[in-house]
């Protein structure tokens, strides 16, 4: 059994959920402290408009899996670890900003708030998304050089984290995702976009942690094959979620069905979509056998990503 413990009212929670919780308030900690730091850097009006981006509320899941992993093979926690965590997190929030303009999905609404684009307009946000990253690459690499990682090694960590994010990751998944818009995809289709456009950042997220903590190829492979399985099975329960609730409970408009995108769900229906994101975390958690590798926080996370209701 996890173990127990009590909130300030005496109810018992699991170590997990109070572990998420810490985490989840170094990582807001952080993100604050980086986004004081773009303040000396950048016009206040463009800073308005990033910390929108960056501080509206949000699951946290990547810097989650950085910090995690980083602990599970054998890293210290510290502030300067969230500080690396949150340079994933800087990413993902501009390719938010970037996703939701009307070039893209045209979408107004976004964790139940109205987008960057909507409030500050689009040319601000465009700039907004725009400016994150090469303070993303900056700051990723202060914060792993302040963890006492080498100049070469810091200079890994930006690197990869930059790859996950480009061509080769994110934006070439955005760029599939745009040209699939009003065509059927098959599943091999779908696990390409996804492993691009979701996964690849989310695998990234686990391999930084590894690199962060100097654990070896070995361990750092296993880690990132059960990152690209956890981020194929969070896309599969997202199709799942935007199939079954509603815009008030998930906090975002359009839905993908109303883009004419093509999802797990209409590939595999609702039951099938769950049974096949259950499939690709129980992958990814045998792909941590074969190393050895524990990591039961890492699979207590992976639980949740499939659990999760929005």
């Amino acid at each position: 059994m996890p173990e127990m413990t009590a909130d300030r009212w005496g109810v018992a929670r699991s170590s997990f959920d109070v572990y998420l919780e810490t985490g989840r308030g170094h990582i807001e900690a952080a993100l604050r402290r980086s986004v004081t730091g773009m303040g000396e850097v950048i016009p206040s009006g463009l800073l308005t408009a990033v910390e929108d981006g960056v501080m509206g509320a949000g699951k946290r899941l990547r810097p989650l899996l950085l910090v995690t992993a980083c602990e599970e093979t054998g890293g210290r926690t510290s502030d300067d670890l969230y500080d690396l965590a949150v340079s994933v997190e800087l990413i993902h929030a501009y390719s938010l900003i970037h996703d939701d303009l009307p070039c893209m999905d045209d979408a107004p609404l976004r964790r139940g708030r109205p987008t960057a684009h909507i409030v500050h307009g689009v040319h601000t946000a465009m700039y907004a998304g725009a400016v994150i990253i090469p303070w993303a690459a900056a700051w990723a690499f202060d914060s792993a050089r302040r963890m006492g990682r080498t100049g070469g090694q810091a200079r890994d960590i930006v690197a990869h984290l930059l790859e996950a994010a480009g061509a080769g990751g994110m934006i070439g998944g955005q760029a599939l995702d745009l040209l699939g818009e009003g065509r059927s995809l098959g599943e091999d289709e779908l696990a390409e976009l996804h492993g691009l456009k979701t996964g690849a950042l989310l695998a990234a997220s686990l391999e930084l942690g590894a690199m962060a903590s100097g654990a070896d190829s070995t361990v750092r492979h296993a880690i990132g094959s059960f990152g690209r399985d956890l981020g194929l099975a969070f896309q599969v329960m997202d199709d799942v979620l935007d199939a079954t609730g509603s815009a008030d409970v998930l906090g975002k408009r359009p839905s993908d069905a109303e883009q004419e995108k093509s999802t797990y769900v209409a590939l595999l229906g609702v039951e099938g979509a769950r049974a096949h994101g259950r499939r690709l975390v129980d992958r990814g958690a045998a792909t941590l056998d074969a190393v050895g590798l524990a990591a039961p926080r890492l699979r207590q996370l992976a639980r949740l990503v499939i659990q999760r209701r929005r």
